[in-house]
């Protein structure tokens, strides 16, 4: 929608690291993005859903509006978010903090993102995938967006949190042209741990 536009372009001049993108996701990169996503997934979690295009999807396939947890950090996307799925939980808050979520009836089987990882530092992409695979159950997994030529989560911070990245689909019909990427865990699911002084920190913090 031109509304839609104009309020991305206008969060994107305000905050241009924080949003990345001066218009909102096309419907080619919203069918990649949850091709995998049906009304069998069960609780889907969103980070940084925007204008909600990707949400608009996720209904189209199935997920009922109560089983969507939208977490978005911009005032007015939120607002906008609310107004427009008055079913699906919206929470205004950072990414970041992902991981202190309750969910108190059954675990997330998918997370979407839309969020600008590779403007984000790495403690803070740490934070949210971290965050997030507390919340993943068994098989799940994270799908994230870029406009990059490779995946925008770095290799060392995959193999520290022990997960693995598949490539499942790119568009050249989006503005700018996009591809995504299923993020999951690897087989042990488990992260990978260093002993310094006998205190077991992640790899990737030790030095």
């Amino acid at each position: 929608m031109r509304g839609d536009f104009w309020m991305f372009f206008r969060s994107w001049m305000a905050a241009p690291l924080r949003v990345a993108a001066i218009a909102p996701s096309g419907n080619a990169l919203a069918r990649i993005i949850t091709q995998d996503i049906n009304a069998g997934t069960g609780r889907v979690l969103e980070l940084g859903p925007g204008t909600g295009v990707f949400t608009a999807k996720l209904l189209e396939r199935g997920v009922r509006p109560e089983d969507l947890t939208l977490v978005e950090y911009g005032e007015n996307f939120a607002r906008h978010l609310e107004a427009r799925y008055p079913g699906a939980h919206v929470l205004r808050m950072d990414a970041a903090r992902v991981g202190e979520l309750q969910f108190r009836d059954a675990p997330v089987g998918a997370v979407i993102s839309g969020l600008p990882l590779l403007s984000m530092p790495d403690q803070k992409v740490i934070a949210i995938l971290d965050g997030a695979f507390a919340h993943l159950r068994p098989g799940a997994a994270f799908y994230q967006f870029t406009y990059g030529p490779r995946c925008p989560v770095a290799r060392p911070i995959l193999e520290g949190l022990d997960l693995t990245a598949t490539h499942v689909g790119r568009t050249m019909l989006n503005v700018p042209p996009a591809s995504v990427y299923r993020i999951s865990r690897r087989q042990s699911g488990k992260i990978k741990a260093a002993v310094s002084g006998g205190v077991r920190e992640p790899s990737w913090i030790s030095g």
